[in-house]
């Protein structure tokens, strides 16, 4: 029997253009998360615990001042924390934020007075923008560029779970154990992911991803960055919507339908939880850009539908369209803007997301208050969907000037 020449063995050139994708939960990305679910740990748990104490001692004006006076400190420590972070590097800071997050709540209940608790909340909220602003762009350097979208959908895992575990036990702890050991307890959870902060890479560290000698994006540069504040904008008009579901839901809907609000909110939850993950995958294999469209348009459709408050079914059905649109749009906007500037600007895309995180979530709640006041909290509703049509326009001219497949980082001469 005759057989013909063995095939040639494949050549190494035609094998390595398939190779499989860089691992993405490596040994410093892990040490990170444990870091990362101390730090929401430390501020979750105390979110609603220390307003909570300063009534009791001063009365809702000092609950009121008490979130914010956090809120106020974490926008100014979000402007400042990229200078920060190009002058000491990721992690010194993030133990610094981490250290100023914990520490003033171990002495939190040493006075009820308002001013303590005040400068108490001040302090806690500056640490906290430090955590997330250098906490977030240290976790965008340690996941790789292939895999960013589901990198990022899964630190948005990693950081809520903690988040929605956290506020409900605050309170309840409270009721159980009292101020002191709950205050104790949220300190020590910040200060005890400093040790895990330790092992993790510096930016210094990172030569092979970024080019030492460029000078990283500031932030108000980066505000005059039509493809940085494009998405800004559009993220921002969510976040707004963000703000008043969480804050006016409750009391919009009637009063007999309260579980109704709790299935509501778990719905957002879980959709926005679900889709940021599915967003993610499909980025990374499709380009993100293409989804944030889309995402904005899913969230105004719920926040319409959540409109007519009386009617259960609208307000289960909004909340959950709400959330898949808004957890799409965290992951597409986030990750577009990481792909559009160097390894040094991580520090200024983390700060100004986070800054149209808090600052839309704020402006959203004050001025719904406003217009609810005035028309009822349907037409309220019903005008919120219509304003945040209004960032259809930079989500647009997004997708016509930017190709959606593209992600590698675009060095931050080209930004236009």
């Amino acid at each position: 029997m005759t057989t013909g020449p063995l095939p040639e063995p494949p050549s190494p050139e035609a094998t390595s253009d398939v190779r499989p994708p860089p691992p993405l939960l490596t040994r410093p990305l892990l040490l990170r998360f444990v870091s990362m679910i101390g730090a929401s740990l430390s501020f979750f748990l105390l979110l609603s615990v220390v307003p909570a104490y300063a009534a009791e001692r001063g009365g809702g004006g000092a609950a009121g001042l008490a979130t914010g006076s956090l809120m106020l400190a974490t926008v100014l420590g979000e402007l400042v924390t990229p200078r920060l972070v190009g002058r000491f590097g990721y992690r010194l800071t993030l133990i610094a934020g981490l250290f100023l997050l914990g520490a003033p709540a171990l002495v939190l209940t040493v006075s009820g007075q308002a001013v303590w608790i005040v400068a108490v909340c001040f302090v806690r909220g500056l640490g906290f923008a430090l955590t997330i602003v250098a906490g977030g762009a240290l976790t965008a350097s340690l996941i790789p560029d292939e895999r960013r979208g589901e990198g990022l959908a899964l630190v948005g895992v990693v950081s809520g779970v903690p988040s929605l575990v956290a506020l409900p036990l605050g309170l309840w702890l409270v009721g159980h154990v009292g101020y002191g050991p709950v205050a104790v307890t949220g300190g020590l959870a910040a200060l005890a992911a400093i040790a895990f902060v330790l092992g993790l890479p510096d930016r210094a560290e990172q030569s092979d991803r970024a080019d030492s000698s460029e000078q990283p994006l500031g932030v108000v540069r980066g505000l005059r960055t039509g493809a940085l504040l494009r998405p800004v904008v559009v993220f921002a008009a969510t976040a707004t919507a963000a703000g008043i579901v969480v804050t006016f839901l409750p009391l919009a809907v009637p009063s007999a339908s309260a579980g109704v609000v709790a299935v509501a909110l778990f719905m957002q939850t879980a959709a926005s939880t679900l889709t940021r993950w599915l967003a993610g995958r499909h980025g990374d294999r499709h380009g993100s850009a293409r989804l944030v469209l889309p995402g904005l348009l899913l969230s105004a459709a719920g926040v319409l539908v959540i409109a007519p408050t009386a009617n259960p079914v609208a307000v289960i059905a909004g909340t959950a369209l709400f959330g898949a649109g808004f957890g799409i749009t965290q992951n597409a906007t986030l990750a577009v803007m990481y792909t559009r500037v160097s390894t040094a600007s991580y520090g200024t895309v983390s700060a100004l997301w986070n800054l149209a995180y808090d600052g839309g979530m704020g402006v959203g709640a004050a001025g719904f208050g406003i217009a609810a006041g005035l028309t009822g909290y349907p037409w309220a509703f019903a005008l919120t969907a219509l304003l945040m049509l209004a960032a259809v326009t930079p989500a647009i001219r997004d997708r016509q000037v930017t190709p959606p497949s593209a992600h590698p980082p675009a060095p931050a001469a080209d930004l236009r």
